[in-house]
C-alpha cells in the first residue's frame, strides 16, 4: 500500500487529472487526487495524494507557488496561451531592461485580477472553459491575488522571461496579458513551469520517467530501494495542523467513532482540526476538537483504525 504524497515533475501535454492517474496505475495505488491543477501547457511541480492520503486533499495548505514563465510580445491569444488562436496584434515597442523592471514592480504586492474564460472556475455549475468553448463570453466579477515578487530573468526580441512568487488563485495567463499592455503591447505565454508549491521542496520531485523505471524493475536497478521513493508523509503534509497525541486506548477508541480526551486540546479552539499521533508516533489521520480536551475522529487512516480495532481494551 502506497498512502503519501508524491510530487510530481507533470510533462507538458498532460493534464493534471490525467498525470495523478498515471502516477496511480504505476505505483499501484488504491486511490489518487492531485492538489492544485495545471494546465496541459504547464510543467512543473503537482503533488499528488496516494492511497489513504487522498482524506487529507482539503487540508493540505496550498502555500505561495513559484512559476517561471515566458511571455510572446505582440500576439494576444484567445486561451492566453500557445493553444489558442491570435485575436490580437499589436507592435512591440523598444522596452529597456529598468522600464520592464519598473512595470514588474508594479505588480507586487495586492491587486485585482479578472479571471479568464478558460479556467476552470464555474458559473452555474458549467466551467467557464466549457462556456468559452461553446463561444460564450460572461463577467467575472475580479479578485484580490497577491504577488509576494516578480522579477525580470531573461529579455530577448519580443521575449521576456519572468519569474513570480504568488499566493493561491494567481492565473499566470491573466498576468501576463496584463504586463504586455503595461509595456505598450500585447502577449500570451509561451511557456509555463511551476517550479514549486509550498511548503513543499522542489529537491524532492520525481518525474514521470523515474516512476515508469521504478514500476517496470520493482526498483531493483534504481539507487532507491523499492518503498524510497522520496515520498511527503501524510504527517508532514499537514504538519501546519496543531498536534495532539493519543494513549493507546484513546486511539483505540477514536477508532471506534468515539470522542476521547486529549488533554492537549484544551486551548484549541471547538472544531479545530488537529493530526492525531499514537503512542509511538505513528500519523492516526485528522480529528476535530468537539469539547476543551476532547477529540472527535475527523479523517482517519484505515490501517491505523484496523490495528487498533483489533486490539483488546487496556481497561482494567
Amino acid at each position: 500500500m502506497i498512502d503519501g504524497i508524491l510530487l510530481l515533475d507533470k510533462p507538458l501535454g498532460l493534464s493534471s487529472t490525467a498525470a495523478g492517474l498515471r502516477v496511480r496505475r504505476l505505483l499501484g495505488a488504491s486511490k489518487a487526487g492531485h492538489v492544485g491543477s495545471l494546465d496541459p501547457l504547464a510543467t512543473g511541480m503537482l503533488p499528488i495524494c496516494l492511497g489513504e492520503a487522498t482524506k487529507l486533499a482539503g487540508e493540505i495548505v496550498e502555500g505561495d507557488k513559484i512559476y517561471l514563465f515566458t511571455i510572446g510580445l505582440g500576439a494576444r491569444t484567445s486561451t492566453g496561451d500557445t493553444e489558442g488562436e491570435v485575436v490580437e496584434r499589436a507592435p512591440v515597442p523598444m522596452i529597456e531592461r529598468t522600464t520592464v523592471a519598473a512595470v514588474l514592480a508594479g505588480f507586487v504586492g495586492e491587486t485585482e485580477q479578472v479571471p479568464p474564460m478558460y479556467s476552470a472556475l464555474k458559473q452555474g455549475g458549467v466551467p467557464l472553459y466549457k462556456r468559452a468553448r461553446a463561444g460564450e463570453i460572461v463577467e467575472r466579477p475580479p479578485r484580490t491575488i497577491r504577488i509576494a515578487s516578480l522579477e525580470l530573468v531573461d529579455a530577448g526580441p519580443g521575449v521576456l522571461t519572468c519569474r513570480v512568487v504568488c499566493g493561491k488563485g494567481t492565473y499566470v495567463r491573466v498576468l501576463a496579458e496584463d504586463l504586455a499592455r503595461a509595456l505598450g503591447t500585447v502577449g500570451h505565454v509561451t511557456r509555463l513551469r511551476r517550479e514549486s508549491v509550498r511548503p513543499f521542496d522542489h529537491s524532492r520531485l520525481v518525474t514521470l520517467e523515474t516512476l515508469e523505471a521504478y514500476a517496470s524493475t520493482d526498483g531493483s536497478k534504481l539507487d532507491s530501494p523499492r518503498g524510497a521513493l522520496p515520498m511527503v508523509s501524510m504527517d508532514e503534509a499537514v504538519g501546519h495542523l496543531p498536534l495532539v497525541c493519543l494513549g493507546a486506548e484513546a486511539a483505540r477508541k477514536l477508532g471506534q467513532g468515539q470522542i476521547v480526551d486529549a488533554p492537549e486540546a484544551l486551548r484549541l479552539p471547538l472544531e479545530a482540526t488537529v493530526r492525531l499521533r499514537d503512542p509511538a508516533g505513528g500519523f492516526l489521520g485528522l480529528g476535530k476538537v468537539a469539547a476543551p480536551g476532547r477529540v472527535a475522529p475527523k479523517r482517519l487512516v484505515a490501517q491505523k483504525v484496523s490495528e487498533y480495532n483489533s486490539r483488546p481494551s487496556t481497561r482494567p
